[in-house]
């Protein structure tokens, strides 16, 4: 088989790439950027483009399939020439359906949790030495890539986003893998650029619950009540199963979380109410995959959790480092909440960069009121020029305090300034919390880490 990647550096793009070359196929790309860590696994395995940008002539009619990523633009002159020349055109979900066509499908759903309950899941199979594909939006310990492709596994493990599939179409991913086993995390609204009223977002989920098949199963968070409603607003097909599920039992003593299981007390190396909902709905989906009970907290004991998911930076026996991905509202009140019920005796500075489209709206800003009450010394970063660049009306550091509703807020700008604030912080018996899904315009947090803990 003979495939071309248009746009081939993006995170999942490069990791299905990779995957189908070490099936035997025969794998091409193009890309007008690609940055780390996409270019040194491309060109690890050879498949790095010369040069960067588009160019027709990488598009001829021996090509089996064109796979087309969201990074590209409609007026795209290799998209346009594989219509001209009539070839196979999917967009990365559509191209992994077609890989597993014959597996069973399992899609990880929801606006939190999904990334942590995909690989939970993952950690447990793999435990049990159990085979299945996987397609994961974060790098997981004990995986060398984000996707695996193969012919013999009769699982698919797919995490599931709800944002665009391709510049040619604006369904949600995850409608298009088919599923017949689905779990929703917890819906929040989010991606305001492409769902800018709340009903169309929640509309999404609606549509992935009904698509559940005759004897498929739907399983959902019980404590959420939009996931709920979603589950049970429309009538389901006949014959499914819908599966309830709600936060696991669990302790915190000395820093330590225990999972309160009829099975007995299990450490834990996660933390959080919100890391224990994960926790749950992975058991679930589990059970459907016959994983028992006793099975499944064995072996969920040593996962550590997916990639910048309250990702430890550094540490000492007075303070520790922590990165997150967090970025929605939900998302960075959960996990402030968790940092701070695991470690209650030390201080939280807890720091969210706005970066995302949402984030920056002036009409998405009030979602984040009372988010970070629970931090101790509550900092947002972000950047005009970030601003500027979606092409969204400026921010004023007043707008920002009046969103959070909290006086004492800490507002930056500028990432110098951010890092000297948080230099001047004595660390003893305090914890630092970083999130967000960009950078902070390139902080290194490795450096930064070993000029706080020294």
């Amino acid at each position: 088989m003979k495939v071309h990647f248009i746009s081939i550096g993006g995170s999942v793009m490069h990791n299905l790439a990779i995957a189908l070359h070490r099936k035997g196929y025969q794998i091409t790309g193009s890309d007008d950027e690609i940055y780390e860590p996409s270019h040194s696994r491309l060109k690890k395995e050879g498949l790095l483009p010369t040069k960067e940008g588009w160019y027709t002539e990488n598009i001829s009619t021996d090509l089996d399939a064109v796979v087309l990523g969201m990074h590209a633009r409609k007026d795209n002159p290799e998209l346009a020439r594989a219509k001209e020349l009539g070839l196979k055109i999917y967009s990365y979900p559509e191209y992994i359906y077609q890989q597993s066509q014959q597996k069973e499908r399992v899609v990880i759903a929801g606006s939190h949790g999904k990334t942590t309950t995909t690989a939970m899941i993952m950690h447990v199979l793999q435990y049990l030495g159990k085979k299945f594909d996987y397609v994961i939006g974060a790098a997981v310990e004990g995986f060398e890539t984000t996707v695996r492709l193969s012919e013999d596994a009769p699982v698919i493990l797919i995490e599931g986003d709800e944002y665009l599939t391709s510049p040619d179409d604006p369904t949600p991913k995850f409608l298009h893998y088919h599923h017949h086993i689905a779990l929703i995390s917890g819906i929040a609204w989010d991606h305001m650029n492409v769902y800018p009223n709340f009903d169309d977002y929640v509309r999404q989920f609606e549509e992935l619950a009904v698509q559940t098949p005759k004897s498929g199963t739907l399983i959902y968070c019980e404590e959420d009540n939009l996931t709920t409603i979603v589950a049970n607003a429309r009538k389901l097909p006949e014959d499914v199963l819908a599966l309830e599920y709600r936060t696991h039992p669990y302790t915190v003593k000395n820093n330590q979380t225990f999972l309160n299981t009829d099975h007995g007390d299990f450490a834990l190396q996660i933390f959080g109410k919100h890391n224990m909902q994960n926790l749950s709905g992975a058991k679930a989906v589990c059970s459907r995959l016959a994983v028992t009970e006793k099975e499944f907290y064995q072996a969920i004991q040593s996962f550590k959790g997916a990639s910048k998911r309250l990702e430890i930076v550094s540490q000492n026996e007075f303070s520790t480092f922590f990165r997150d991905f967090a970025h929605a509202p939900s998302k960075v009140q959960a996990t402030i909440n968790a940092t701070k019920e695991q470690f209650e005796s030390r201080l939280l500075v807890a720091c969210a960069e706005l970066h995302t489209f949402s984030s920056l709206n002036k009409n998405f800003l009030q979602q984040y009121k009372n988010t970070m009450d629970k931090a101790d010394i509550a900092i947002v970063y972000y950047s005009p020029k970030t601003v500027e660049h979606k092409r969204l009306e400026a921010i004023s550091e007043q707008e920002i305090l009046q969103a959070f509703d909290r006086k004492d807020l800490k507002v930056f700008t500028d990432s110098e300034k951010l890092k000297a604030f948080l230099l001047e912080i004595s660390w003893k018996n305090k914890n630092l919390l970083m999130m967000s899904s960009g950078t902070y315009d390139h902080i290194d947090f490795g450096v930064l880490a070993a000029q706080i803990l020294k």
